[in-house]
């Protein structure tokens, strides 16, 4: 696995070796292209906020670091993932761009604990085992930390038979490998 584009394009990336599910690059790809070139889409990389929920090894939010997105907040909770988040990022240097935080992002929204941001992203990508995905959607919505022109991508197995809320305006939905 590696960074496709922007400042730190070519990078290798670390993988946990148990309880995560590295973000295959041709679906990171095809994720950053239809951000960039979508008409539906009204947000640009760079200068945005992203919020990466069950970040696992970081690629999804270190790609958005890359491409200089104006800050990255991880969410993730599995010691091994998280260390090898922390080895991943630990080459950039800018730690204002990118915060951790080591926790269950679903015990995390079910508190009075705030983020003190809006995202302009913001990408969900749970164990495919996960069936809690409506949930974490309405925190999402209940904590007012979307921006109004902000998007949600959803990262699930293509057999998942989760229906994902109406809140949601779903404009692309896409299936790769599984």
């Amino acid at each position: 696995m590696r960074i496709i584009s922007g400042i730190f394009k070519g990078k290798k990336l670390f993988l946990p070796t148990k309880n995560t599910r590295p973000l295959k690059d041709l679906v990171k790809e095809s994720i950053f292209n239809l951000i960039q070139h979508s008409n539906k889409i009204n947000i640009s990389i760079e200068d945005s906020s992203v919020l990466d929920l069950f970040a696992g090894s970081g690629s999804f939010g270190i790609e958005c670091l890359s491409r200089e997105a104006k800050k990255v907040v991880f969410f993730e909770n599995h010691p091994e993932a998280i260390s090898i988040l922390e080895k991943n990022i630990k080459f950039y240097e800018n730690l204002e761009k990118y915060e951790i935080y080591k926790k269950d992002c679903f015990n995390f929204f079910n508190t009075s604990q705030i983020l003190n941001s809006k995202f302009d992203i913001i990408f969900i990508d749970p164990p495919y085992k996960e069936l809690r995905i409506n949930e974490i959607i309405e925190k999402i919505f209940e904590k007012k930390i979307l921006n109004k022109e902000g998007i949600i991508i959803i990262h699930r197995h293509k057999k998942d038979s989760i229906q994902i809320t109406k809140k949601l305006n779903i404009f692309e939905n896409r299936s790769y490998g599984i």
